[in-house]
C-alpha cells in the first residue's frame, strides 16, 4: 500500500524498510525499527493536521503504509485526553514510539483467572517501546491533558487483518502483588 506520503513519512518509511529486511548486526528486528523509528518523533510535518487530530468519541488509528510484501505496518495512533484502549495483547510484535505528547502504559500479567497489574510506564514524546508476543498484555492511557499521538509498527499485515489486536482481556484486575 503506497499512499501519498508526507517527505518526511517518506523518509521513515525507507528507514523503516531498511531496518525490517536488513538489521543493523547485534539487533533484532523489532529493536531495529525502533532505532529507525527514534530520530522521527517529535518531527513537525511527520503526521497531517487530520491524523494528529483525534475524534472525541475514541482513540483512532490511522494506517499510513504497508509495503507491497506486507512485511510490516505502519500506523498513528491518536489519543484525546481520557481515551484509553481496552486491555489486549498483539498477534505480531509490536514497537511503539511516542510522536506527541504522553502515553501510560499499564501492563499485566494473568495469575489465577484475574489480571494482575505488572508495571506502569509513561512515555514521554520521543520514548520508544518494543512488544513482543507472549506476555504482550496492557492497555494504553492518554491521562495527560492534551492530545498525545503515536506511531505504531507491527510485523504483520494489518491490510488483511484490519487490526493489531490478538485478544482483549475482560478479566478481573488486581493490583499490583507486593513481594
Amino acid at each position: 500500500m503506497t499512499t501519498a506520503l508526507v517527505p518526511t513519512l517518506a523518509v521513515l518509511v525507507e528507514q523503516l524498510d531498511e531496518a525490517v529486511r536488513a538489521p543493523r548486526a547485534g539487533l533484532d528486528v523489532p529493536h531495529a525499527v525502533g532505532e529507525a523509528l527514534r530520530p522521527f518523533l517529535g518531527r513537525s510535518g511527520l503526521l497531517t493536521p487530520e491524523q494528529e487530530a483525534g475524534d472525541p468519541r475514541r482513540y483512532l488509528t490511522h494506517l499510513l503504509h504497508v509495503p507491497d510484501d506486507g512485511a510490516y505496518s505502519l500506523v498513528a495512533a491518536v489519543w484525546r485526553p481520557g481515551q484509553r484502549t481496552a486491555v489486549h495483547d498483539h498477534i505480531a510484535w509490536c514497537v511503539v514510539g511516542v510522536h506527541r505528547g504522553e502515553e501510560h502504559e499499564i501492563r499485566y500479567r494473568i495469575d489465577d483467572g484475574r489480571l494482575v497489574e505488572d508495571g506502569h510506564t509513561v512515555g514521554p514524546c520521543g520514548e520508544v517501546t518494543v512488544l513482543t508476543p507472549p506476555g504482550d498484555i496492557h492497555a494504553v492511557v492518554n491521562d495527560g491533558p492534551e492530545v498525545a499521538a503515536s506511531l505504531h509498527v507491527y510485523g504483520a499485515d494489518l491490510r488483511r487483518r484490519g487490526t493489531s489486536v490478538r485478544r482483549c482481556y475482560d478479566l478481573p484486575v488486581r493490583g499490583r502483588a507486593s513481594g
